[in-house]
């Protein structure tokens, strides 16, 4: 699993910050989330393939993490993109963009499709047979959601040297690989434990975009690999959270620590603070594995 930075920064890009913005490859998937300004640039800053973009996850219709998103969908035209490509946000979502897209003459030349979200509850949108993405319900100024991507479990893994201690006829590895005991040679059941080793633990990874501190969230991203959180404020900052329903970086790890969390990221921060180490400093009064978000930063997990 890895996770690229596009943009970590909150309200308005500048000269050395981007707004939010970020890939996460997961199992063969390349998803991004949020498409602030100045996305499409920083995807060639990163040189990451634009063509390898298949889904778009927009958080919510504040400008900071969707106004890039008209100038990437036309860029994909202009590059003759033929994939289909899905985008999962707010209601609005499609309007938004089909009004530009139709004033300015730009439709596209692939398929494009738009999910649009309503529901206040956590929901399973989208799923193939190595991933699944689920929504994370959230509580900012509008309608808003995070997202969970968790990989399935995948195949366990041949101990060779006992495979062919046991006798197995290689037309049975598949069976193997998907856990199911077979029969040798001789025609013993062997037990799948005995000749496999188990499979990698999935891998799970929780975005929580713009929200006050929201502790129903906790079941939802419950034992997570990877949680970013945002926190535009610090605790001595906390009344200016409140009243635009964001986070302090202590709020979110509390959070972290609640669910259990692997690991927590903090981003979306305030440019009125100038070191972004006293993020992390706070959130360690109460959560320990706490890494800074920065833009163009990779992390791999």
């Amino acid at each position: 699993m890895r996770l690229t930075i596009l943009g970590c920064y909150s309200a308005t890009p500048r000269t050395l910050n981007n707004t939010t913005s970020q890939v996460l490859e997961i199992n063969n998937h390349m998803f991004l989330i949020d498409c602030g300004e100045g996305t499409q640039v920083q995807l060639r800053k990163h040189k990451l393939k634009f063509n390898r973009i298949k889904y778009i996850f927009i958080s919510h219709l504040h400008g900071d993490h969707f106004f890039g998103l008209v100038g990437l969908i036309s860029t994909f035209r202009l590059l003759t993109r033929e994939a289909d490509l899905h985008i999962y946000g707010p209601k609005g979502i499609k309007e938004a963009i089909t009004l530009q897209l139709k004033l300015s003459d730009s439709w596209t030349n692939y398929k494009l499709y738009f999910h649009e979200l309503t529901s206040t509850k956590s929901e399973l949108i989208f799923e193939d047979n190595k991933v699944e993405v689920h929504t994370i319900p959230l509580d900012h100024r509008i309608y808003t959601n995070g997202y969970l991507f968790k990989e399935k479990a995948g195949e366990r893994k041949l101990n060779i040297d006992a495979v062919n201690e046991a006798n197995i006829d290689v037309a049975y590895y598949r069976k193997l690989k998907q856990g199911f005991d077979v029969k040798n040679e001789d025609g013993v059941l062997i037990d799948n434990k005995t000749v496999t080793f188990p499979a990698e633990n999935p891998k799970s990874y929780a975005f929580c975009s713009d929200t006050k501190y929201k502790e129903d969230i906790v079941p939802v991203i419950k034992n997570v690999s990877v949680l970013y959180h945002e926190s535009t404020f610090l605790e001595k900052h906390a009344h200016y959270a409140e009243k635009t329903k964001h986070a302090t970086a202590k709020q979110a790890a509390t959070i972290a620590k609640l669910a259990h969390v692997k690991t927590l990221i903090l981003g979306h921060y305030s440019t009125r603070y100038d070191d972004l180490s006293v993020f992390k400093n706070e959130a360690k009064t109460v959560f320990n594995k706490v890494k800074l978000a920065r833009d163009g930063k990779v992390f791999n997990f």
